[in-house]
């Protein structure tokens, strides 16, 4: 039976109430639009088709979000940077609206403004995909009768082929600006130095494991004798033994040993902040020389320069070295079909090799 009632804010609250069935109410402006929907409610339950939207109208997209972050993220070895979308998708407008009211076209304006902007395909691409597995895990396990409303909409073309390489002075300038973070970040009343840094950009280049592998290492898990740094969880799942170059070594022989037991004892997100300003500090100091000594600056230095591209360096500077089954050993790749995304030789290197 339906019953309808006049707020004080002359909107109409219509209520169900079936015998077997929670209440189900609703608010609208007009009582003929509470009618209709009391009606409609009536008619599915009758049918037996009535699925109640009540949770999905009181749950907003950011609570959804941070039970997403609490119960399923933090379980997930990319945790860390996932976070930092979840946290981006809650300071969006769209957090404030509920489950039940996003449509698949919200999402699609989402993407079209973020690709306008100049944010690269992959990385609209990642943050969609935080949404969808939202949506997947309110209806498969939170039991909220949503549909995916990205699982429709076109997702921007990628190419992950990236073939960025790092000139000499590319690597030169960069690993000077990690060395020496610069006054400002050195200044007395709040010391920004990430003590971390050199040591993990070397170790970066030297090896090609993922910042996250790098992150994660122990003390226990790093032979400078052997010259081996074992990473028993990688991404792949599997045990990967890393070798260690010379440089590598030193580089770890220069850090300090944490009381946790870490290599690292830093976080991705201070990583994240430690490398944007490095590479704007790099950029700055070429600049400056190039002006001083009358030279005319190279077209695109370290420009849209990743953490991640220092893998890409490493595993094609690693391929002059090592044969290719020995190279998907040190890279932990599947498949040379993977492994092809990383190694990126220069045409006039091979042309040496050519004679």
């Amino acid at each position: 039976m339906a019953t309808f009632e006049q707020r004080a804010s002359g909107w109409w609250q219509a209520k169900v109430r079936r015998k077997g069935h929670p209440t189900e109410s609703k608010t609208f402006a007009a009582r003929a639009d509470a009618e209709k929907w009391a009606r409609d409610v009536e008619s599915k339950i009758d049918k037996g088709t009535f699925v109640s939207m009540a949770e999905a109208e009181a749950t907003t997209l950011y609570e959804a979000l941070a039970r997403y972050e609490r119960e399923v993220s933090k379980g997930k070895k990319g945790h860390d940077q996932e976070k930092y979308r979840i946290q981006s998708w809650q300071d969006n407008a769209l957090a404030a609206r509920s489950l039940a009211s996003l449509r698949g076209a919200d999402f699609a304006k989402y993407r079209d403004e973020r690709l306008s902007v100049g944010a690269a395909a992959a990385t609209v691409r990642l943050d969609l995909a935080v949404i969808s597995h939202v949506f997947t895990i309110a209806a498969k396990e939170w039991n909220i009768p949503v549909q995916n409303p990205v699982a429709n909409i076109r997702l921007p073309r990628q190419n992950n082929a990236r073939e960025r390489r790092l000139s000499v002075d590319e690597v030169r300038y960069l690993l000077a600006a990690v060395d020496d973070p610069g006054e400002a970040t050195k200044a007395k009343e709040r010391d920004r130095r990430n003590i971390y840094m050199p040591a993990l950009v070397r170790v970066a280049i030297e090896t090609a494991m993922r910042q996250g592998e790098m992150l994660a290492l122990t003390w226990a898990n790093v032979d400078t004798s052997s010259r081996v740094a074992r990473l028993p969880d990688t991404k792949n799942g599997t045990v990967r033994n890393v070798p260690l170059s010379t440089a590598a070594v030193e580089a770890f022989k220069g850090l300090p040993k944490s009381i946790g037991g870490r290599v690292f004892a830093t976080t991705a997100s201070a990583v994240k902040q430690s490398w944007t300003r490095a590479v704007a500090r790099a950029q700055r100091n070429y600049l400056a020389d190039c002006k001083t000594n009358d030279r005319e600056p190279a077209a695109g230095f370290l420009d849209e320069l990743t953490f991640h591209d220092l893998r890409h360096e490493a595993t094609s500077r690693l391929a002059e070295k090592l044969a290719l089954h020995e190279l998907m050993k040190v890279t932990g790749h599947k498949d040379t079909r993977m492994l092809a995304r990383y190694y990126h030789p220069r045409a006039e290197d091979l042309a040496r090799k050519l004679g």
